[in-house]
């Protein structure tokens, strides 16, 4: 059995052991019924007290990875008794795109995982906070690395970040790229995503006259957004304008609207009450669309067109990443999901 330790590491001696152990079981170096290194042996090869080992040990056996059996030893634990995998799911919030990501994981984990879920808010101190109470209980951490775009901040979100094995870190909806390592990231590009949704209703929006976008300033991911629309819009001739709320005299025969904030904002009524008031109708007088898909965008308007991650997609990646112990990098699917108005 090879496993190397660092002496001069802040991470304690046992808890490298167990890190080596649990990380061979998951890769099948080490397969159920495998006969362990007596503490002794273990000690002795590593050169390190017996209680460092005994204790490394006990940590595995309490976490159901390995069993003792009386005058035989320690053996890695047979399916049969094998434990759920812990998930810890620290999110920015729980959207309703959110809630379609995390369903999604959930099923394809298929009731082989127990997940505690928490919520940062986008805050890094919260961040901070779950990590340090729970870096050694859970045998994977799956983040929403959403959090405020200055080089402070971002500097300590990956400081935390790194503390985490790479071997049980999976990031999803953002991949933080100046982070090296055989990390999981399931993710989007809203730049060239938003091109290329838009892209896919290009033989429509060359019809309307205009796009309005209605942009969100307080989105971490506003300005990204808005350079792929740019991008999108110069490659093609078409006419663009962004604002940050509706106004009367923006809702104009012939336009077309695509709303960053949501299809539950207060510009989604804004921007249907003027239209009825001038008597333009959705989907035919004027073209709506919508940033991220949700269920109710099937509904309103007799059907809310939209540009959108697959979020189910994102979720279901996630999951079988875990159940595979395999973790990789996987941009997700993005597309223009056409609807009644546009």
């Amino acid at each position: 059995m090879d496993i190397h330790i660092d002496k001069n590491s802040l991470i304690p001696v046992y808890r490298q052991i167990v890190n080596a152990i649990e990380s061979m079981i998951e890769t099948r170096v080490l397969k159920e019924g495998d006969i362990l290194p007596s503490m002794n042996e273990l000690a002795e090869m590593l050169e390190i007290s017996k209680e460092t080992s005994k204790k490394a040990y006990i940590v595995l056996r309490d976490e159901g990875k390995i069993e003792s059996k009386q005058g035989k030893g320690f053996y890695v634990r047979a399916d049969g008794g094998a434990k759920k995998l812990k998930v810890l799911a620290i999110f920015d919030k729980l959207s309703t795109y959110k809630q379609i990501l995390f369903n999604s994981m959930l099923e394809a984990l298929d009731n082989n995982a127990e997940i505690t879920i928490c919520l940062h808010e986008q805050n890094v101190d919260m961040l901070e906070y779950f990590l340090n109470e729970n870096l050694d209980n859970f045998d994977y951490y799956v983040i929403t690395p959403h959090f405020p775009l200055d080089t402070l901040t971002q500097k300590k979100v990956c400081s935390l970040l790194r503390k985490i094995p790479y071997r049980k870190l999976l990031m999803l909806d953002n991949w933080m790229k100046q982070i090296h390592g055989n990390y999981g990231a399931v993710y989007q590009d809203w730049e060239s995503d938003t091109a290329k949704g838009l892209s896919e209703g290009l033989d429509t929006l060359k019809n309307y006259k205009r796009i309005n976008v209605i942009t969100l300033p307080s989105s971490l991911y506003s300005k990204t957004i808005r350079t792929g629309v740019e991008r999108f819009c110069d490659e093609n001739g078409i006419n663009v304008r962004f604002a940050d709320k509706v106004s009367r005299d923006m809702v104009q025969k012939g336009e077309v609207y695509l709303l960053l904030t949501g299809q539950y904002d207060l510009d989604l009524i804004e921007l249907v009450r003027i239209a009825k008031e001038k008597k333009l109708e959705v989907g035919k007088d004027i073209g709506l669309i919508s940033y991220n898909e949700s269920p109710l965008c099937e509904i309103i308007l007799n059907g809310l067109t939209t540009v959108s991650t697959d979020f189910a997609q994102m979720g279901r990646l996630a999951g079988e990443m875990i159940l595979n112990h395999t973790m990789a990098k996987r941009h997700c699917d993005f597309r223009m999901t056409r609807r009644a108005s546009f």
